[in-house]
This record gives structure tokens, C-alpha cells and sequence, in this order.
């Protein structure tokens, strides 16, 4: 008679680990390529086979907790196993959705035809649906999505889940639909923020949170000034955006919004009349620490809202910069007629997402107007005010760069 026999699961974890050491050392490089598939395939599935029965002991392992005195049995077992709590938490919230809510997923998961991924986004589907709806139509969601499951990643899956009464029940989904697009929006709403963080090498790190329909129409206008840009080498997205988001902010209407003090949005920018006409100079913002080149500040005035302040040696202002430095609506509208996309060089940037440049700088002299002016993408814009770059008229009137050495 065996006394003291251990559990079946201990049991089946001393074979597991007592297999594990036996092929420890083998290389699994001299494994045959379908040796190597079939391998990954069985693994992956005894992984989920296993960790479905770590949950499923999880799920009634409260008494663990009990009498170790923590909190609960995912704070002790982070704390044991030296993982993530965060983790741990989220497995034991799993498990007792699996034990207790949703027993059909269970068994899938513990059958490996489930893997964990797939369990989490269909137990949330389901967690989400209504809670007056008729136990045999959850029913009929949860039997669903397991099938799904067979087909399907969990991003799929997610869609999926969000939409599974339009599935299996048509009429319900609709009206359901609607509420839970009113308690995001609200949601959503609700956890807007923006964080603007100064990181003390002249950028600023901008993070924020916005709800999906509000993101969804800033990534067009964004991408109104990135997608059409066939250039040679092309900008990371997430770069492309960020220059797309500062030509966003300088093509703003200072007279469509708040105003400030009594007067339309403005930024002024002063610089001294000397450092104004050399590329190697600073200009500042007004009412803030900060400072622009003096080539940016050029650039500005070109295209942007802004007022530049011209000073003297004793500060005193020799020239208050007005708005009749940019090229007026009906300007605009003939340079886009005569110019049809970018002048820069081999660039095919259409009109409409280009910016008005002036050939002889305002800072030198030149003029505002159309024979003065030309349509010129930000990319490009900014190459027209970079020191680093010299410019050459074709013949045809497009603008060639050259880096200079």
C-alpha cells in the first residue's frame, strides 16, 4: 500500500521537468527542418496545455494565500516565483474567468486548441457583453468565439468579440452596439490628455491620449502632408508624422482662434536686425526662454502666423512685422494655378500641401508678391532656409539644393 503517494499534478510536473533535463543538452540544430516544425507546433501547445493547468490550480488556490498571510494567491506566487505581479494578477483573473464564467473556453485552453492570447480578448468579449442578456444567446457567444479560435488570431478574435451579437443575434447586437459606442466615447472623453515634457536638448517629448475618432482625423490631416512626398529615401512614419504635425501647427489660422490679451493667437519673434540677415544667429520667442535660428525665423515669416520684431543695437524696434508679410489668399490661389505642385527639384508634391517661399528673403528686402513667390513643400522649405544648403534656379524655374562642403 503507498503511503504518502504524491498528487497526480505534482506527479506530472516531476516527469515534465524529469523530460526537460533529458533533452537539455541536445543541439537543435542537427534537428531535420519538419522535425523542427513539428517540434514547435507540440511545444507550443503543451505550453498552453500546461499553463492552463497552472491556472486552473490558480483559480482555486485561494487557501495558499490564506496561509502564506498575502493578499491573494497572484501576489504570492509573483512574489515566489520572482515574476511580474502585474502578470501574475492578470493569469489569476484569467483563471477564475475560465473556472467559474467561462468553463467551455476552459476546456478548450486545457485541450491546447485555445492558446492564452485567444482566451484573454474572448474572455473580455464575453466579460463585455450585457448583463441582462439571455444566458442561452452567452452561451451561444462564448461556443462562437472558441470555434473562431481554430481560425483566428487575437486581434481578429478582438473585432470579432466586439462585434458577436451582430453574429448570433442581429436584432440585440444593433442596440447594444450603440450603448457600448456611447460608454467608450464617455470613457474616452474622459481620459483625454496631453503631456508636453521638456527634455533639455531642444526637443519636447509630447505624449497623450486621444479617443480613436479625434486620432483617426489627426493621422489624416497628417498624412495629407506626408503621403504624397516621393522622395529617395523615405521618412519613418513616425518621423514623417512628427515634421507633418509642426507643418500642421504653422499652417494654423492664428484668426480661428482664442484670442489672447484681446488680439488673435500670435507668436512674435524678435532678433536683432544684424543677426537677422546672418546664418548663424539666434532670434527669440516672445514670452517664453526659448531661441530659433535666425534661418528659422526667416523661414517662419515666410509661411507661419508670426510677427517679427526687428531690433536696433539699443533693443529699440526698427521694424514691427505685420501679416502683410505672407502672401495673402488671392496670392496663394495664383501661385498654386501657376505652380501646380513643388518647385523644388524632381519633388511631386501637389500645390495644395505647399508652402509660399520668397525668392529674395523679406529679411533682404524682398518682396510679396507673385514674382517673388514660390510654392515650395515643408521638406523643401526647410531646405530653402537651411545654411547647410545652397540653392540653384533651373531654367525651367524649379530650385535645385546642393549641401554645401
Amino acid at each position: 500500500m503507498l503511503v504518502n503517494a504524491p498528487h497526480p499534478v505534482l506527479s506530472c510536473a516531476a516527469a515534465i521537468d524529469a523530460a526537460l533535463s533529458e533533452v537539455a543538452g541536445i543541439e537543435p540544430a542537427f534537428m531535420r527542418t519538419s522535425e523542427k516544425a513539428d517540434a514547435l507546433l507540440a511545444l507550443s501547445r503543451l505550453e498552453v496545455q500546461l499553463a492552463a493547468l497552472r491556472l486552473r490550480i490558480m483559480a482555486t488556490a485561494d487557501d495558499v494565500a490564506e496561509e502564506a498571510g498575502a493578499r491573494d494567491v497572484a501576489a504570492w506566487l509573483a512574489h515566489e516565483s520572482r515574476d511580474v505581479p502585474a502578470a501574475c494578477r492578470a493569469e489569476q483573473h484569467l483563471a477564475v474567468a475560465l473556472h467559474s464564467r467561462w468553463t467551455r473556453l476552459g476546456t478548450a485552453v486545457a485541450e491546447g486548441s485555445v492558446n492564452l492570447a485567444q482566451a484573454r480578448v474572448i474572455a473580455r468579449a464575453l466579460d463585455e457583453l450585457p448583463s441582462d442578456l439571455d444566458p442561452a444567446l452567452r452561451a451561444q457567444a462564448e461556443e462562437h468565439l472558441v470555434e473562431a479560435a481554430k481560425e483566428y488570431r487575437p486581434d481578429q478574435l478582438r473585432v470579432l468579440g466586439r462585434r458577436i451579437l451582430d453574429v448570433i443575434a442581429p436584432e440585440v447586437g444593433e442596440a447594444e452596439e450603440a450603448k457600448q459606442l456611447t460608454r467608450e466615447e464617455e470613457r474616452a472623453w474622459e481620459a483625454v490628455s496631453l503631456t508636453l515634457t521638456r527634455r533639455g536638448d531642444g526637443t519636447t517629448r509630447l505624449a497623450g491620449v486621444l479617443p480613436d475618432a479625434a486620432a483617426s482625423r489627426l493621422a489624416t490631416y497628417l498624412d495629407a502632408f506626408t503621403s504624397p512626398r516621393q522622395h529617395a529615401t523615405v521618412a519613418p512614419q513616425d518621423r514623417a508624422r512628427g515634421q507633418a504635425f509642426i507643418a500642421l501647427l504653422e499652417h494654423l489660422d492664428p484668426a480661428k482662434l482664442p484670442d489672447h490679451g484681446g488680439d488673435a493667437t500670435t507668436v512674435m519673434v524678435t532678433i536683432n536686425h544684424d543677426a537677422l540677415t546672418r546664418d548663424l544667429a539666434s532670434a527669440g520667442l516672445v514670452g517664453t526662454d526659448d531661441k530659433i535660428t535666425a534661418s528659422e525665423a526667416r523661414r517662419l515669416a515666410c509661411t507661419a502666423q508670426i510677427v517679427p520684431v526687428v531690433l536696433g543695437g539699443k533693443s529699440e524696434i526698427l521694424d514691427l512685422g505685420r501679416t502683410r508679410r505672407l502672401f495673402n489668399a488671392p496670392q496663394r490661389k495664383a501661385l498654386r494655378l501657376r505652380d501646380q505642385q513643388c518647385r523644388g527639384e524632381n519633388c511631386s508634391v501637389p500645390a495644395q500641401w505647399c508652402e509660399a517661399h520668397h525668392l529674395s528673403p523679406w529679411s533682404r528686402g524682398g518682396k510679396t508678391n507673385l514674382t517673388d513667390g514660390i510654392l515650395l513643400c515643408s521638406h523643401h522649405h526647410h531646405r530653402a532656409h537651411d545654411n547647410r544648403y545652397s540653392t540653384e534656379r533651373m531654367p525651367n524655374g524649379d530650385i535645385r539644393f546642393h549641401r554645401r562642403n
